[in-house]
């Protein structure tokens, strides 16, 4: 995606609806030029539409809270609500958000038993954040969103801080594999545009099988590093970018 295109979606998901002559002058563009590209690229076309007045909305918004972000996952929420849902309601929503994104719930290689994993390992990570703040965070699980040929972003968990998107790419292992640790960063750049310039992606693969382990990691073919974690670890990878520890 190129600079002109970020910012023109960045426009239109941080509005409740704004026409084509408005964005243009936003962006700083002319309206022929700015006419050509709302037709033409990939994330307007596939995550953006058009009202009967001819108004521009985004389908999923840039702020907080990021409506239009639980059409796409099977769980989307407060971290607050996450932390007082008992597990079968969590988990029934769960697999009721899945079904309608038309995500595989096939259970013969465990998968159930994955998500019920999952969920320990972020109940585990917000009791080691006992007394931080964390009443405006959202937290999503299973996101699929696969509009096109052109936009496929998957993540299995997100936490959504003031300013941070951490994707967490969860595996029952206890060794690193180099090739998850690239299906790990696989979807950031498109999570930095879904969410915008207001927030950094922070891409991590949490191993939950491990213990005590959190290192960063040389991708494949790559100078790029990467966090890789146990989930008893989780907690050192949000401190270190949000500094509790610190305070």
């Amino acid at each position: 995606m190129d600079e002109t295109e970020r910012k023109m979606y960045a426009v239109i998901c941080r509005h409740d609806g704004i026409k084509a002559r408005d964005i243009a002058r936003e962006i700083g563009v002319t309206r022929e030029e700015i006419n050509h590209l709302l037709y033409s690229k990939p994330f307007i076309h596939d995550l953006c539409y058009q009202d009967s007045e001819f108004r521009w909305h985004g389908l999923i918004r840039q702020k907080r809270p990021h409506t239009g972000l639980g059409d796409f996952c099977g769980y989307y929420g407060s971290v607050q609500r996450f932390l007082n849902e008992p597990e079968g309601e969590w988990f029934s929503e769960l697999l009721d958000g899945c079904r309608q994104i038309g995500r595989n719930l096939n259970d013969t290689r465990g998968l159930f038993h994955s998500f019920r994993d999952t969920r320990e390992v972020m109940l585990g990570l917000m009791r080691d954040l006992d007394g931080v703040d964390v009443s405006s965070w959202e937290i999503v699980f299973e996101l699929r969103i696969k509009r096109s040929r052109y936009i496929r972003i998957y993540a299995d968990v997100l936490v959504i801080t003031e300013n941070r998107v951490f994707s967490l790419e969860f595996k029952m292992k206890d060794e690193i594999d180099p090739e998850e640790e690239l299906q790990a960063v696989k979807y950031a750049r498109y999570l930095d545009v879904l969410f915008g310039e207001d927030y950094e992606v922070i891409p991590a693969l949490v191993l939950t099988r491990a213990t005590d382990l959190y290192k960063w990691v040389t991708l494949p073919g790559s100078t790029a590093e990467l966090p890789v974690c146990s989930g008893d670890m989780l907690f050192n990878l949000f401190d270190e970018f949000l500094g509790f520890l610190n305070d």
